[in-house]
């Protein structure tokens, strides 16, 4: 990937990198369990990248998802992105996938009506599992129908989903929950009596 550079920057929930040609962004990764192994996917991933430090807009992104992962909300819409190696189905979901914002949360299904492919739920969920910029383009935002985690394909899977979710103080739905501040995976459930 002639042309690409890649830079590993910390987070409070460890070193992600991104990675870019020109002025925009074509990839990033999400912390792996050790440096030397984020390293190899990286380069299996973007060929031919070399490691260099970011300026101008690539900078102010890495800025950006640092603060995001610090529990402050940051809208990447602004970020130029570079889309065109993504197929234009998966293009379409990650255009919608951008536009959601920080504490909130959306249904494959509802991405799917949203592109006009009611019944393309699965598919919606293939296209974010095949995100090549996760957090910018932030499929954790995504959820299945029943308010699951659904899948994601990152370091960590489903947990490291709510915690970045748990982060950006993201609640179930658009209608307020009693216990809507606590952990995801700890919200009790009514029972009929």
């Amino acid at each position: 990937m002639s042309g690409a550079a890649f830079h590993f920057f910390g987070t409070p929930i460890g070193r992600c990198a991104i990675v870019w040609r020109g002025d925009a962004v074509i990839g990033a990764a999400l912390p792996e369990e050790d440096e030397d192994r984020a390293v190899a996917s990286m380069m299996r991933r973007f060929p031919g990248a070399e490691a260099q430090l970011p300026t101008g807009k690539i900078a102010q992104a890495v800025e950006a998802v640092v603060r995001l992962l610090s529990g402050n909300p940051e809208d990447f819409s602004s970020t130029p992105l570079d889309l065109t190696a993504v197929p234009e189905f998966d293009r379409k979901v990650l255009e919608l996938t951008i536009a959601i914002p920080p504490g909130e949360t959306r249904t494959y299904g509802e991405l799917a009506r949203s592109l006009g492919s009611p019944g393309a739920a699965r598919a919606v969920g293939r296209a974010l599992g095949a995100n090549p910029i996760p957090i910018i383009v932030p499929c954790h935002r995504v959820l299945a129908a029943d308010g699951k985690s659904g899948g994601f394909s990152a370091p960590g899977g489903a947990s490291t989903k709510l915690k970045i979710l748990e982060i950006e103080g993201a609640i179930r739905g658009s209608e307020p929950e009693l216990f809507e501040r606590l952990p995801w995976r700890t919200k009790p459930t009514l029972r009929a009596s």
